[in-house]
């Protein structure tokens, strides 16, 4: 498979490159950037300094099998308006370029528990609304709800806000993982899912958290 990761510098993303690096059905691996050089070693990159702008780049973006698209804002400590810009309009900006250049492609987002575009809750709402807005676009468009992602071996994240949080629940997320599937799951699993879903002849279109890990685990 050919494989367009964006968010590849982020938690999520660095354990689906990872995922995707180990995996002998992936021929093609490349990564949607903002700026020169933020592609891990060895991995191509296409460079869009502003992905509200990725109709300039639909030509880069043909001949791809999969987006797996795992960027996205903090949802603590993010202002809504700027949550929104990243989450919902940057993504079905990428989103509507990549169903230009790939009509037959599939396009994987990472969303998250719970999301539902009626939800009180900020975050949830934004997540249910870019949902709802890829499931309209002219592409197979597969959410995936993660609840709490634990960042495996040299991987974590950018935000020092969170950096404890993962350092010290690390281990309870792990443990999390073994007894309560539907409640956490790991970075690189998420990778390891999202190629299983696209390469499956007809995947579901909504995958919760206890199926990432099933999926993965297989």
């Amino acid at each position: 498979m050919k494989i367009l990761v964006t968010g590849a510098t982020g938690l999520v993303g660095q354990g689906v490159v990872l995922a995707c690096q180990a995996s002998a059905a992936v021929e093609r691996l490349a990564v949607l950037v903002r700026k020169g050089g933020d592609a891990p070693a060895g991995v191509e990159e296409i460079v869009l300094a502003d992905f509200l702008q990725a109709n300039e780049v639909v030509p880069l973006l043909g001949g791809f099998d999969a987006c797996f698209y795992c960027a996205g804002a903090p949802p603590v400590g993010t202002p809504e308006a700027e949550y929104r810009r990243v989450t919902l309009d940057a993504t079905v900006a990428v989103a509507r370029a990549w169903a230009q250049a790939n009509p037959v492609g599939r396009f994987l987002y990472v969303s998250g528990a719970y999301a539902d575009p009626d939800s009180r809750v900020m975050p949830l709402r934004v997540k249910g609304e870019t949902e709802r807005a890829l499931a309209v676009l002219p592409i197979v468009a597969l959410m995936l709800r993660p609840g709490g992602v634990r960042p495996v071996e040299g991987t974590g994240t950018r935000h020092g806000a969170l950096k404890p949080l993962y350092q010290f629940g690390g281990p309870l997320m792990r443990l999390a993982e073994r007894m309560t599937p539907g409640m956490a799951t790991s970075n690189e699993a998420i990778g390891r899912t999202m190629l299983a879903l696209a390469a499956m002849p007809s995947p579901p279109n909504v995958v919760e958290c206890d199926q990432i890990n099933a999926l993965a685990a297989k």
